[in-house]
């Protein structure tokens, strides 16, 4: 080929990077629309300007200019440098800000994006250095990462060596577990040791029953339990040889405890049409004094969802004829009026010194005037009342009798009691007077005891004291469990305390005999701006003499998204929001609530280590937004129609909470991004142990990760360790360890109490969203849980009771 032939030979002309260009410029442009936007309501500038250079990069890649890569580079120098300034080197935080802008980045260094630009400006030094820009700006933003990501989450501690043996309640033997808590006193410790630290990496199922009961077929295209939520909560108690449960339809059953044999089961046919949550989370034992009931000197009882208690012979599972009608009592007596589903329970009852006591849920939300929610105590014989203790006549103890009809309307105790038996003392978690957003209809004594600790004399019902622990409460923070008992060294002595839990977070420490704080409790002042009509608390109770759970305020900031645009969409719904912090009262605009109703920690509460004075906390995280809107558009189009009370209550044509009897309906939802991620940043849920005498955090970590919970709603993702939602408790034991599953990601976790470091887990069959418990069969120790899921947290359903042991050679 001559010299001639060669200058006129055919060249490649680079391709123009007409897709990377549209991505760009696409990218652009949202984030510089709602750059705008979010500017308007008075937020970051940084989305408009990054937006307008993004959109410029994708206009530079199409005209194929070298300065695509300078500008983008300055672009994500920029990013970097702002988000540290936001969030510092937190390493989740970080991730929305970075990640996808080093994925940009990332894809401007690939061979045939930079070859469509070569053709423009590459013979100059524009053109030969540009690469370098997102070269050193992406591996800027990989080492920011890094550090983030490796920077230690959470408090790493380790617990102080004390050893308060005799403080161990020895009314129920080792190897059983009588009451919710093991004992009434709600601690969830067992003195059981043989898996420990040394071992529990050997842990197997011992073997896995199934209950019959699971989530009835077509529940999502109008079935059964079509608009219910169904949900496996149960923890068994073990008493002697058998273990027994109760199921989401209110079955109960007995297993065998060393095999996982079912002995028998019990139906009681519960109406469930009208309940909107299905769940049972344990039944009672009791053993009758000697001749006092031949037909059951045991029984088990335990709640039906169409409000109603059933009492079993615990041998056979067969109803005990001498208990109430054929072995069933019916909880509307002496309640009125009761719509369907406006009453059941779902806690166990306390059954305790002869008394069967229990309250129930009352419909949250519906209407004022709703079904008393007055505590009942009734023979566990004959299913007789023998007192009952209501709010309205706070004082008093109420002995019902033909015609009385309690107070309507007053705050609940729905959650599982907790009792001192040497005190002969029960303690009552309350809730709200109904419904729970307004209160400008409230009578004196509702206000004085929504939200409250009640002491209560178990024989004769006597009030002793109470203690609120929210005042005017329209954020639905109602007490979801009762206290958990422990002794504590104070002053040289050991003092009879309490710590209760809340949907706060906050922990209150009480003196159990009398109700006065243990360590420092104030009032804070906290906004008062809620809807016309209602008048609320000027102040609020905290407990600082203690270390809480409860987490920071939101700040813009802080907000999360998994990309920069759902999060940039967070700081538009902040900026839009009613918010002052924790307790930002219900508005007439999208107000968040944070904490909010589910919790930071929800009816499975605390566990306490009474050897060693920890408390052992699970916690949850996710704001609310709580719109209060006019009813009366509502009721004229129809969608809430008018109600008086009587009859049941009328088919609603809009998701509202109607709120019958005031002025508004309510709006409410869990505060996610048109991705269906959380704007709140992980962790999403924590496990913490405090120490009850120095009264400082020991540990704190993530719980969980994301292997179940993806984007949309989905339940497909990596496992990143965010931490996680969680419903159901925690448990501990002598070896040292404390086992839970609660978390979305339906694993279950054995933790060093004295580290909080994981030392085993294993993947459920579905969701293990029930506090655990352990036994001892001949020797050999049980650790057991209900994996059923739950409906509300969408976790995988079944009907799963798993038993895992050492391996006999190993025990």
């Amino acid at each position: 080929m001559t010299t001639g032939e060669l200058s006129h030979a055919p060249t490649t002309i680079p391709r123009r990077p007409w897709f990377s260009g549209a991505v760009f410029i696409l990218v652009g442009l949202v984030l510089a629309i709602g750059g705008v936007w979010l500017a308007a309501v008075g937020g970051s500038l940084y989305y408009l300007i990054a937006g307008i250079a993004v959109a410029a990069t994708g206009a530079l890649l199409l005209m194929r200019s070298p300065w695509a890569l300078w500008l983008y580079g300055a672009t994500l120098l920029g990013t970097t440098l702002w988000a540290i300034g936001e969030v510092g080197f937190d390493g989740w935080s970080l991730e929305p800000r970075l990640v996808a802008p080093l994925i940009l980045g990332l894809w401007l260094l690939l061979p045939w994006v930079r070859r469509g630009l070569i053709g423009n400006g590459a013979g100059t030094g524009v053109g030969r250095t540009a690469v370098w820009a997102p070269a050193l700006t992406s591996a800027l933003a990989v080492v920011v990462l890094v550090i983030g990501f490796a920077t230690p989450v959470g408090v790493n501690g380790t617990a102080t060596a004390r050893n308060y043996a005799g403080q161990v309640d020895d009314t129920v033997p080792a190897s059983d577990w009588w009451f919710y808590g093991r004992t009434p006193k709600g601690d969830r410790y067992s003195p059981l040791d043989q898996v420990n630290t040394g071992n529990v990496k050997d842990l197997k199922v011992a073997w896995t029953a199934q209950t019959g009961d699971t989530m009835r077929p077509g529940e999502d295209i109008g079935g059964t339990d079509a608009g219910h939520e169904f949900n496996f909560e149960a923890t068994p108690i073990k008493v002697g040889d058998t273990m027994y449960l109760c199921t989401g339809h209110s079955w109960v059953e007995a297993i065998d405890p060393a095999t996982g044999k079912i002995k028998w089961k019990f139906d009681p046919k519960a109406q469930t049409d009208a309940d909107v949550y299905l769940a049972c989370r344990g039944v009672s034992y009791y053993q009758a004094p000697a001749g006092k009931s031949s037909v059951c000197p045991t029984r088990i009882i335990a709640p039906v969802l169409d409000a109603r208690v059933v009492a079993l012979n615990a041998e056979t599972g067969k109803p005990c004829s001498d208990f109430g009608n054929n072995g069933f009592i019916d909880l509307k007596q002496y309640l009125g009026h009761v719509p369907a589903g406006f009453h059941f329970v779902t806690s166990p009852p306390l059954v305790l010194h002869d008394r069967m006591i229990l309250g129930g849920w009352i419909y949250d939300n519906q209407a004022e005037q709703e079904p008393s929610g007055a505590v009942r105590a009734f023979d566990p014989i004959s299913g007789k009342i023998v007192w009952a203790w209501d709010v309205g006549h706070p004082d008093q103890v109420v002995h019902p009798g033909d015609g009385t009809e309690l107070t309507r309307g007053t705050p609940n105790a729905w959650g599982v009691y907790t009792a001192d038996a040497a005190l002969n003392t029960v303690y009552l978690p309350l809730g709200n007077a109904t419904p729970d957003y307004y209160g400008g209809n409230r009578r004196p004594f509702d206000n004085a005891y929504n939200s409250s600790i009640v002491a209560l004399d178990i024989t004769t019902g006597q009030p002793k004291w109470h203690f609120q622990t929210v005042h005017h409460d329209v954020w639905d923070m109602d007490l979801p469990i009762g206290p958990s008992l422990v002794d504590l060294p104070i002053n040289n002595q050991m003092v009879p305390a309490l710590v209760q839990s809340t949907k706060r977070g906050e922990f209150f420490v009480l003196d159990r005999r009398t109700g006065k704080p243990l360590v420092e409790t104030v009032e804070k002042k906290v906004p008062t701006n809620g809807v016309p009509g209602d008048t609320l608390s000027p102040t609020q109770p905290y407990s600082p003499g203690i270390p809480s759970v409860t987490p920071a305020d939101l700040v813009e900031n802080h907000l999360w998204g998994a990309t920069p645009i759902d999060q940039m969409m967070c700081r538009i719904q902040f900026r839009q929001s009613a918010y002052q912090g924790q307790f930002t009262p219900p508005q007439l605009k999208p107000t968040i609530v944070y904490p909010a109703f589910d919790g930071v920690i929800d009816w499975h509460g605390a566990t306490i280590d009474p050897v060693h004075k920890l408390l052992i906390a699970n916690a949850n995280y996710i704001p609310f937004r709580i719109t209060m809107l006019p009813r009366g558009p509502f009721e004229k189009n129809g969608s809430v129609p008018a109600w008086n009370g009587s009859g049941n209550e009328p088919k609603l044509g809009a998701p509202v909470a109607p709120q019958y009897g005031t002025p508004y309906v309510g709006k409410v939802h869990p505060w996610l991004n048109p991705l269906g991620v959380p704007c709140n940043p992980p962790p999403w849920g924590t496990l913490t142990a405090i120490d009850l005498v120095s009264h400082k955090i020991v540990w704190q970590h993530p719980i969980g990760d994301t292997r179940a919970t993806g984007l949309f709603g989905t339940h497909t993702n990596l496992p990143m360790k965010t931490g996680i939602f969680n419903i159901g408790g925690n448990m501990a034991t002598a070896g040292g360890l404390d086992f839970i599953g609660a978390t979305a990601d339906d694993m279950f976790r054995a933790i060093d109490t004295k580290t909080g470091k994981v030392l085993w887990q294993v993947r459920l069959p579905a969701g293990g969203n029930a506090t655990p418990m352990t036994y001892s069969v001949n020797g050999r120790q049980y650790i057991v849980i209900a994996a059923g899921g739950h409906g509300g947290l969408g976790t995988k359903t079944g009907d799963y009771v798993v038993a895992y042991a050492l391996p006999q050679n190993k025990s």
